[in-house]
């Protein structure tokens, strides 16, 4: 059962008891009209819950085995600067300038447990974000720094939620952070994957290659 089927029943539920304690009600039944009035909006309070999370869950990737999660291009434009394009597996770009001399992108990753997976919850993740990082540590710490989202921020923020909640939803096996990081250079293309154990990146041509092959 998913959350939108949870949705449904949770909903239709808080409608037959409104429409039975608004019956109640017209019997002269008050103390019987009352509850089932409370219950129905236990119920559509529950349904809009499963709403909430629903909705955020949507902005979650299903996980199986590895798939892409977008492809990163390079072209440099002065000393540790670079324009950066990610282009998501939908097809959609984003452009970006970072500082450094090298990218890294950062996800979230969520696990269900194993009787989650029977009712059809699916593993997920969410890239977060993308940022500019100094091979040397005097740099890092000197040098202006750049981060940008891969993602709108949440009304609700499920992970905020999960983290704060953990022990009422014994059904999530892990919610972690991941983050793969390689060398920016002119016209290098990298692509980056993701599974169960987090994301990867390969060089995709051989300005990419040549990059990684020299990286200290």
């Amino acid at each position: 059962m998913t959350f939108n089927a949870l949705i449904v029943v949770f909903g239709l539920t808080a409608v037959l008891f409104l429409i039975a304690a608004v019956r109640s009600m017209r019997r002269r039944r008050v103390v019987g009209g009352l509850l089932r009035g409370f219950t129905s909006l236990a119920l559509f309070l529950m349904a809009a819950c499963a709403l909430l999370v629903a909705a955020n869950l949507r902005t979650y990737q299903r996980l199986s085995a590895e798939q892409p999660a977008g492809e990163l291009q390079f072209a440099r434009v002065g000393y540790h600067q670079f324009n950066g394009v990610f282009i998501f597996p939908s097809g959609e770009r984003a452009d970006f300038a970072l500082r450094g001399d090298e990218w890294q992108v950062d996800a979230r990753v969520l696990k269900w447990q194993t009787f989650a997976n029977l009712v059809g919850f699916d593993a997920a993740y969410r890239l977060d974000r993308i940022s500019g990082r100094y091979s040397s540590i005097e740099d890092e710490r000197s040098l202006p720094r750049t981060v940008y989202p891969l993602n709108q921020p949440d009304r609700v923020d499920l992970w905020d939620l999960i983290h704060r909640y953990h022990s009422w939803v014994p059904w999530i096996d892990a919610l972690y952070g991941t983050a793969t990081y390689l060398p920016m250079a002119d016209g290098a293309l990298y692509e980056i994957k993701v599974s169960q154990s987090g994301l990867v990146a390969r060089p995709l041509n051989q300005a990419a290659r040549a990059a990684v092959g020299s990286w200290r």
